[in-house]
């Protein structure tokens, strides 16, 4: 993991455009007001359970060390809780990335970044068993729901 190479990427999402239209980008994918980077991914949905939860661990350990550096920046925050944003989706509509990142993550690291407009959150990918675990960063102009 390196933890210069996350920051320098989401320092740099933060003033990246958005582009028009939802598609691949170097980093992950982006859509309009959103851009979501893919920071580690684990590259084996096949480990099974035992493994599964080793990856989950080391993954864990990333993601919390990049919330310490960005915690050092923007301030402590709460875990916000996805997994309610998941179930508000059969009811309401929920703006993207939100919606897709309910459906991956149970929970995120939030932080309006001051004089951007953009949000960012850092979240663990590891609620669907049968995909790779991934670490992510997302920043939007969308505020959470």
């Amino acid at each position: 993991m390196n933890l210069a190479r996350h920051i320098a990427l989401i320092d740099e999402l933060c003033f990246r455009p958005f582009p028009a239209e939802r598609g691949p980008s170097d980093v992950g994918f982006s859509g309009p007001g959103h851009h979501v980077a893919v920071l580690e991914s684990g590259d084996r949905p096949d480990l099974g359970p035992a493994g599964r939860a080793v990856t989950v661990d080391q993954f864990e350990k990333g993601r919390d060390a990049v919330y310490e550096l960005l915690a050092s920046r923007w301030g402590d925050t709460d875990p916000y809780n996805l997994q309610t944003v998941e179930l508000r989706t059969e009811r309401e509509e929920i703006p993207e990335p939100w919606a897709w990142l309910s459906r991956h993550a149970g929970v995120a690291w939030l932080w309006e970044v001051r004089g951007t407009g953009r949000w960012v959150a850092v979240a663990l990918a590891a609620r669907d068993p049968s995909d790779c675990v991934r670490l992510l960063a997302v920043v939007t102009e969308t505020a959470p729901p």
